[in-house]
């Protein structure tokens, strides 16, 4: 994601320099016409002040140690850019601590995955109106038209990022129990085609309904894939922001604990159903044996 936006800024015609743990990642990077370099100190020293570091690490310890690396390299007036999915609490513990560095810090929510090289990311970012306004150019070479917002001080970028990952989740939900009900009808239904028809002038019309037909259009039985699914954190924040509110969220809570549930081969609570059934009304059980 990182190389394709810096292709997508040189081809805005940013200058850009680019550093990454991998001198693999770097050598891309320098073929997309990014000055590549071995090291954060470098990175420093080829960028003109008022320096913009863009980041685009796993969010976590990997952003907080390049944030607490950066932090002693830069100047004052220097900007630190988290296009990561970071939690708002750390942006608004971070922006305070480089405040006394005079040293500004901008959460960008990027949305836009693999395809925003081509279709531009969804940019909700939070900071100082000022910085960013002056970092403006940069927002507006990413996102597609009217696809950048500046919505609120430190942390307003990743909390609005958060919330629309939350309904992210919902919304695939809702998309893989439809067509799992449509999958075991008598009907023999062509699940891709219907993603595709569903597309043109329907209500339920989405880029994720493209990217629906698009995954069924191969492999109407998926077969090549297991009912494993991974998250990565966002939708846990949203839960948690909403119990902290008294903002009920069932869709989003079910959403996230069928992920949870995927995870599972034969779990204990089902087992213990099985149990239970067999216990007080003698009913038939299954076993491994």
């Amino acid at each position: 994601m990182g190389l394709n936006m810096v292709t997508r800024l040189r081809r805005g015609g940013h200058e850009i320099v680019a550093y990454d743990r991998s001198a693999a990642a770097v050598t891309q990077a320098a073929a997309a016409g990014a000055a590549g370099v071995a090291s954060l100190e470098e990175l420093v020293r080829a960028l003109t002040p008022p320096r913009a570091v863009w980041l685009m690490v796993p969010s976590g310890a990997p952003t907080e140690s390049t944030v607490d690396a950066l932090s002693g390299l830069l100047a004052e007036g220097d900007t630190i850019i988290d296009g990561g999915n970071t939690n708002f609490h750390d942006d608004v513990r971070r922006a305070k601590t480089l405040a006394v560095k005079q040293v500004h810090y901008v959460d960008a929510g990027t949305s836009g995955g693999i395809w925003g090289l081509a279709e531009g990311y969804c940019l909700m970012v939070g900071g100082e109106a000022d910085v960013c306004q002056r970092l403006e150019p940069i927002f507006l070479t990413l996102a597609p038209p009217d696809g950048y917002l500046r919505v609120g001080d430190h942390g307003a970028g990743h909390y609005v990022k958060m919330i629309h990952n939350g309904i992210e989740y919902g919304m695939m939900q809702a998309y893989a129990e439809g067509f799992e009900l449509m999958h075991a009808s008598e009907y023999h239904v062509d699940l891709g085609a219907v993603a595709a028809l569903w597309n043109h002038g329907s209500v339920v019309r989405s880029w994720l309904l493209e990217l629906t037909a698009r995954a069924l259009s191969g492999d109407r039985e998926l077969a090549a894939l297991e009912g494993y699914v991974e998250d990565s954190g966002e939708g846990r924040w949203t839960l948690a922001e909403g119990i902290d509110r008294a903002v009920p969220l069932p869709v989003l809570t079910a959403a996230l604990l069928t992920r949870f549930r995927s995870r599972e081969n034969n779990p204990f609570s089902e087992r213990l159903l099985a149990a239970l059934r067999n216990q007080f009304g003698g009913h038939a059980v299954k076993t491994n044996a």
